[in-house]
């Protein structure tokens, strides 16, 4: 692996907000520029939400930004992906791979440091190509059309929806165990 993945942390603001002002054009198009942003999403952690760095091992540049949010346990344990890919490393097969780090650490039980979800969600908007190709190599099936989704950019976008199982997830206990 040429990535690894941790819970953003103090310090990290500057690289963030590079990050994010490098990448404004690669991302604006379809999620908020907001470089300035990761103290109040790191006040936010909790148990409905948590973001994972994607960090390139070699250079300790930062690859990528994931959420997992609206994360609800209890019979549904279940969580929405949201995620970022910074420049310059968009396009490396990075982001893929930092993303199957954290679908890992998703779908491990919380016994083991896991998040114990049973289900993941990708919302995608339709013209992203980029983003529904990643979905689709990461094993997510589509689930259908969801019209006027988020408020994005001063108006409602659509979304494609994209989701996935723990028992569909190679290498977790669920798919081993048949759970």
């Amino acid at each position: 692996m040429r990535v690894t993945i941790r819970a953003p942390r103090t310090g990290d603001e500057v690289a963030y907000a590079e990050a994010v002002r490098r990448s404004a054009e690669h991302i604006g198009r379809w999620n908020p520029v907001e470089p300035d942003a990761l103290p109040d999403l790191m006040e936010r952690q909790g148990s409905s939400l948590r973001t994972f760095l994607i960090v390139d091992q070699e250079t300790g540049g930062l690859v990528g930004k994931v959420n997992v949010a609206n994360i609800v346990m209890g019979r549904f344990c279940n969580g929405a992906l949201g995620y970022d890919s910074f420049l310059p490393f968009a396009g490396t097969g990075r982001m893929t791979e930092g993303m199957r780090l954290v679908l890992d650490h998703c779908f491990a039980p919380l016994t083991e440091g896991g998040l114990g979800l049973h289900r993941l969600e990708i919302n995608v908007q339709p013209d992203n190509d980029r983003s529904i190709a990643l979905a689709k190599r990461l094993g997510f099936r589509h689930e259908g059309f969801a019209p006027r989704m988020l408020f994005l950019q001063g108006t409602w976008r659509d979304h494609e929806r994209f989701a996935l199982t723990a028992e569909e997830w190679p290498g977790s206990s669920a798919a081993v165990d048949g759970a």
